[in-house]
């Protein structure tokens, strides 16, 4: 994958003006962290408040790098056979039944047990192979052969066992299947973590990432966005509105409005030709 999207990292500028093209606004702190990241090649772990454009950050990197976006969203009790494989129960039946079926065949021939417990091991190592392996995010990123853009969203959702699972992933971008043996990255994926900071993630993996924090935009980048997004809207009720949702984010309410929920709010306004 590196020599692939060598170009597109080519320099911080390069990656900004790249994902001004795919509607992103990209601040100097995000592509000089995302710069980073690929040429360390290291994951990166977002956080921020909700809205902020964390989840939408993968996104537009999949995007801009033309590759695929695999999502594994995280949550209370995910477990790794949600997340890396499991197996195709169906279709071992199957085989099952046709081993069954064609016993005689396989057996004919052997002289004694011990010659037909060997030839009956040679059909159980197909049981338990890849043909049979179900991949779940984790493992499917790890099998494209052009790389891909891989978002492990909520991370802070799972549980601490979860996330230590998570390391040999992050580290050395391979798994470890029991019956299968371990499987290798065909190409990296640029991975990224998000956290909404709903629990502290552990030193083994902060140290495997670099960290990105995107707070609430200032008014000028906010602007920037919206415009980005809606661009039907007047820079005067544009303003007005950056302006506002500014003052309000300086309230102390529960919950702060979003970029997220400010872009839908000019999306609102667009549609009523005589406010713009």
């Amino acid at each position: 994958m590196k020599k692939a999207i060598s170009d597109a990292f080519e320099s911080i500028a390069c990656i900004r003006k790249g994902f001004e093209g795919t509607g992103y606004i990209c601040s100097q702190q995000i592509a000089t962290t995302l710069y980073l990241a690929f040429q360390l090649d290291k994951p990166v772990l977002v956080e921020g408040p909700a809205g902020v454009g964390k989840t939408e950050l993968a996104k537009a990197s999949a995007a801009y790098l033309g590759l695929p976006l695999i999502r594994l969203q995280c949550y209370e009790g995910i477990d790794e056979s949600k997340a890396l494989y499991e197996w195709k129960y169906g279709k071992q039946l199957l085989y099952t039944q046709i081993l069954k079926d064609r016993l005689n065949d396989i057996l004919q021939g052997s002289g004694n047990l011990a010659e037909s417990v060997s030839k009956l091991r040679q059909h159980d190592d197909i049981f338990f192979s890849p043909d049979f392996l179900e991949p779940r995010p984790l493992l499917r990123a790890l099998q494209q052969e052009q790389g891909a853009v891989l978002l492990v969203d909520e991370v802070d959702k799972s549980y601490p066992e979860f996330e230590a699972f998570l390391l040999e992933v992050l580290s050395d971008y391979q798994v470890s299947v029991p019956e299968v043996g371990t499987i290798a990255a065909i190409s990296k994926p640029f991975v990224f973590l998000t956290s909404k900071n709903a629990r502290e993630m552990s030193e083994p993996l902060k140290r495997r990432c670099l960290h990105l924090y995107i707070p609430f935009p200032e008014p000028k980048m906010e602007r920037e966005i919206l415009r980005a997004r809606v661009p039907d809207l007047s820079e005067a009720l544009r303003s007005h509105l950056v302006a506002f949702i500014n003052q309000v984010r300086k309230r102390d309410l529960k919950k702060l409005p979003s970029v997220s929920e400010t872009i839908d709010w000019e999306g609102c306004l667009s549609f009523f030709t005589p406010l713009t």
